[in-house]
């Protein structure tokens, strides 16, 4: 979240000028590009497309049940259906059938199967909060205790004993060789392999485990892929594309509710510092959950994750250290009279948030939701620009903390607690509980780690692309101011504490779980979008090229029934 080196005067005649720094934000890449699918043909439903799949998963669902006569058939079929995006229509089938894996897990991952069967049973098992041990992996090593070397001609399954070692947990070690032995192979035959589509596999795990990618943007790759595969089913790969595409509309027209909410609300041209990303706000939402039945969720996060932008950008762009102290105060009050002693600017923004969120509050009541929720969504609110302001406070002193009191703020400013709090409030149901908002709001260890991922991985990259910046230090600068260190050994210990990170998650994960299964995959799914956003630049901030072209095939681009080609 980077403002430029520069600073602006604010010009306004008989007022003493007031110095701001400036922004070098690109605009919007996407304008009003979605208000094109609001027209009475892209509103209509597709009847006869919905009744074609809906007959396509019945079939389906058949092949399912059929294959539980043979484990290793109805593993790869599992495999599949969750890799093309549509496993949400057969979360019974497929918990029953790994209910069932896991009581004959040795058995299926006997001395005959080899390292693809045994990988990809170990990988969906843990995936599901199953603790299956990873003992089985020791059949694969020599006499030495190394992975044996005859492996390496096995592509499909070092694909797959990699991407099982990313569920790994502390102190698996045999794991940790693993990893480092697929990733030294697989690096290696990207460039080697002829076949195109092997080769494009190979590219796709290494940039993007499946176990740390957002649904949409697996389903689509791996559509492209599957339908490549010589094995593939058709029945199965038509219901994905059609399934991709129905529900492709459904977020086309949700953006374009969103867009004319936006252009409402008018930030672009009262808040013209602030970053214009509705767009790139709603695929981070889509992260979290893709399934129809979240649509109101998916509303009221995307306003709320708006507010949370433009307030980042007022703390660390545009607010002086005065209006700083008004606004973070009325913002604890929430109370329009609060509103009087605030500059113009702060005062509209106030003044939107305090009316969108009883609007907020009218629509939980519509879908009779209780509306103690929105009373969670205001706590972290208050939370995160508390630490804004300290961040701020840091940067007008010139004072570089030390990195664990960088980090008490940082791992809150990353804004987990608050995305993932606010993730809960729409969800219709009775999934959602007190006890489940008391869990996330209160930052837990699932929460603390998908933090540090986003704040780290943001940091870093940030820090070694152009350093024309003034925000508040990073967590690298810190590091090396306080341990007299260079960047390089700041890199090496944020990359080990990375790692853990992720094992914690992992480990989270193994049943019984401390909330439902799909509230930690929700929760999850906030640092899955981080990853793919910021694992080489700040990619919604900086959207034009990378992000845009992972967005536009999940929310522009049908998939033609015919054979799709590789993304």
């Amino acid at each position: 979240m980077s403002a430029s080196a520069g600073s602006v005067p604010e010009q306004n005649a008989g007022v003493p000028q007031i110095l701001r720094r400036s922004a070098s934000y690109h605009p919007s890449v996407w304008g009003d590009f979605f208000l094109a699918y609001d027209t009475v043909d892209h509103r209509r439903t597709d009847r006869d497309t919905e009744e074609k799949a809906e007959e396509l998963k019945e079939q389906v669902t058949k092949m399912l049940l059929a294959a539980a006569h043979e484990p290793r058939r109805q593993l790869k079929l599992i495999n599949d259906i969750q890799r093309l995006g549509v496993a949400y229509h057969f979360e019974a089938e497929i918990e029953a059938a790994l209910s069932e894996f896991y009581n004959i897990y040795h058995e299926v991952c006997g001395s005959q199967d080899g390292l693809f069967m045994v990988a990809l049973c170990f990988r969906l098992l843990r995936q599901h909060g199953f603790n299956v041990p990873a003992d089985v992996f020791n059949k694969f090593k020599d006499g030495l205790g190394i992975f044996n070397e005859d492996l390496s001609k096995d592509v499909e399954g070092l694909l797959s004993l990699y991407e099982a070692a990313h569920l790994r947990v502390h102190g698996e070690d045999i794991l940790e060789e693993a990893l480092a032995f697929t990733t030294s192979h697989l690096e290696r035959l990207k460039t080697q392999l002829k076949n195109e589509l092997q080769a494009k596999k190979v590219i796709y795990a290494l940039e993007t485990p499946v176990w740390w990618n957002m649904n949409r943007v697996e389903a689509r790759r791996y559509i492209s892929v599957y339908a490549l595969e010589d094995s593939h089913n058709e029945t199965l790969l038509n219901f994905a594309i059609l399934d991709f595409n129905l529900l492709q509309k459904v977020y086309q027209g949700e953006l374009v509710t969103i867009t004319r909410w936006w252009r409402k609300i008018n930030f672009t041209e009262k808040l013209p510092f602030a970053r214009d990303r509705m767009v790139e706000c709603y695929f981070w939402v889509l992260g979290l959950y893709f399934e129809p039945q979240h649509s109101l969720a998916r509303k009221i996060l995307n306003q709320i994750f708006a507010f949370m932008i433009t307030l980042d950008d007022i703390y660390d762009v545009y607010g002086t250290v005065e209006e700083l102290v008004i606004f973070t105060d009325a913002i604890e009050r929430w109370d329009l009279s609060a509103a009087d002693q605030l500059p113009e600017y702060m005062r509209y923004f106030y003044g939107v948030l305090l009316d969108t969120f009883t609007e907020i509050e009218e629509d939980l009541k519509k879908a009779g939701i209780p509306l103690y929720r929105v009373d969670y969504a205001k706590k972290v609110m208050k939370q995160l620009t508390r630490s804004y302001h300290y961040e701020a406070k840091c940067f007008y002193k010139g004072y570089v903390p030390t990195v664990e009191e960088y980090m008490d703020h940082a791992l809150i400013t990353a804004a987990l607690i608050y995305f993932g709090t606010s993730s809960f409030v729409g969800i219709t149901g009775d999934l959602v509980t007190k006890q489940s908002l008391d869990w996330i709001s209160n930052n837990p260890l699932f929460i603390k780690a998908g933090s540090l991922i986003c704040r780290l991985l943001d940091d870093m990259v940030e820090f070694e692309g152009e350093k024309e910046t003034v925000d508040a230090a990073s967590a690298v600068e810190c590091y090396m101011k306080q341990h007299n260190a260079s960047k390089e050994c700041a890199f090496a210990e944020f990359n080990k504490q990375l790692v853990c990170a992720w094992k914690d998650i992992n480990a989270e994960f193994f049943r019984p779980t401390v909330v439902p299964m799909p509230l930690l995959t929700i929760s999850f799914n906030m640092t899955r979008v981080s990853y793919i956003l910021y694992q080489n630049n700040d990619g919604f901030t900086t959207s034009e090229t990378k992000t845009k072209e992972i967005m536009t095939p999940v929310l522009v681009h049908p998939i033609p029934i015919s054979m799709p080609q590789l993304v």
